[in-house]
C-alpha cells in the first residue's frame, strides 16, 4: 500500500463516502480506520475511565458508554452519539493512562469525531462553529489563541470573567514587564516562509478539505490566503 493510499484511508477522503450519513456505514468508518485496533483492545465495563474523566464530572458523558457502544455493534446508537454526546470529550486522555485494558476512549472519540467532519454529520457544523475564528488564528499563524478571540456568549461554563478578560486589551498588555516584552510581541511574528510550510502540511495532510466539510466560507478565505501566499513566495525566489 502506498504512502498516498494509507494517508487516504486513514483520513477518509474516498469522495464517495463524504457525505455517507448511513449508521452501518458510519460504524464501519469507524471500525475501518487504521488507529482503531490501536485504541480499543476489548473492554471489562470497569468504570475506571469514566471515574477519571474530567468531563463526566460536569456533563452527561462517560467514556465507558462510548466504547461498549461502539463494541456493541449498534449502529444507530452510534450514529446517536456522534450527534452530540462525543463532543463533551476534553481529550485529556486520562481515560487512556487508567484504563486496565489499555484503552484508549479518547482516542476512540477522535476517530469518530473525524467521521463526523467527512461525512458532513449536522452536529460539526452546530457544535463547531463558535471555533471559527480561532481556528483561522491558528491555521494564519500557527497556534496563537489570545482572549479577543474568545466569544463569551458561546462559553458560559468559562465563567464570569471571561467578558472582562476580552475587553481592554491595549491597556492591559501595557502591564507587561519590560523583559518579556521582546519574548512576547516576537511569539506573534511568523515568517511567510514559516506560514508557507505550514500551509503545506495542511494540504498534504487533508487538513483543508476537513475545513471544507465543517466551514466552506472559512475554506474560501483560507485558500485565498494560501494563494497570496503562494504568489508572494514564488515572486521573491
Amino acid at each position: 500500500m502506498s504512502e498516498e493510499a494509507v494517508v487516504t484511508h486513514h483520513l477518509r477522503l474516498d469522495p464517495e463516502d463524504v457525505g455517507e450519513q448511513d449508521a452501518e456505514s458510519l460504524l464501519d468508518a469507524i471500525k475501518s480506520d487504521l488507529r482503531y485496533e490501536e485504541v480499543i483492545h476489548g473492554c471489562l465495563n470497569c468504570g475506571v475511565c469514566s471515574g477519571s474523566c474530567p468531563s463526566h464530572r460536569f456533563f452527561d458523558y462517560s467514556p465507558r458508554i462510548v466504547v461498549q457502544t461502539v463494541l456493541s455493534g449498534d449502529a444507530q446508537a452510534v450514529k446517536d452519539m456522534m450527534d452530540e454526546y462525543i463532543w463533551a470529550c476534553a481529550q485529556c486522555y486520562t481515560c487512556a493512562m487508567r484504563c486496565p485494558f489499555h484503552n484508549s476512549p479518547g482516542g476512540l472519540v477522535m476517530i469518530m469525531r473525524e467521521v463526523a467532519v467527512w461525512r458532513g454529520m449536522e452536529a460539526v457544523h452546530r457544535l463547531l462553529k463558535p471555533y471559527g475564528r480561532v481556528l483561522l488564528k491558528v491555521l494564519s499563524i500557527g497556534n496563537q489563541l489570545t482572549p479577543d478571540m474568545i466569544q463569551p456568549d458561546f462559553f458560559p461554563d468559562w465563567g464570569p470573567k471571561i467578558p472582562w478578560s476580552s475587553t481592554d486589551l491595549a491597556i492591559k498588555r501595557k502591564a507587561i514587564p519590560v523583559y518579556t516584552l521582546q519574548v512576547t510581541t516576537s511569539a506573534w511574528r511568523v515568517s511567510p516562509e514559516t506560514s508557507y510550510e505550514l500551509y503545506t502540511i495542511y494540504e498534504e495532510t487533508g487538513v483543508f478539505r476537513l475545513i471544507e466539510q465543517i466551514d466552506p466560507n472559512l475554506y474560501e478565505v483560507v485558500s485565498d490566503m494560501v494563494e497570496d501566499l503562494r504568489d508572494m513566495i514564488e515572486s521573491s525566489r
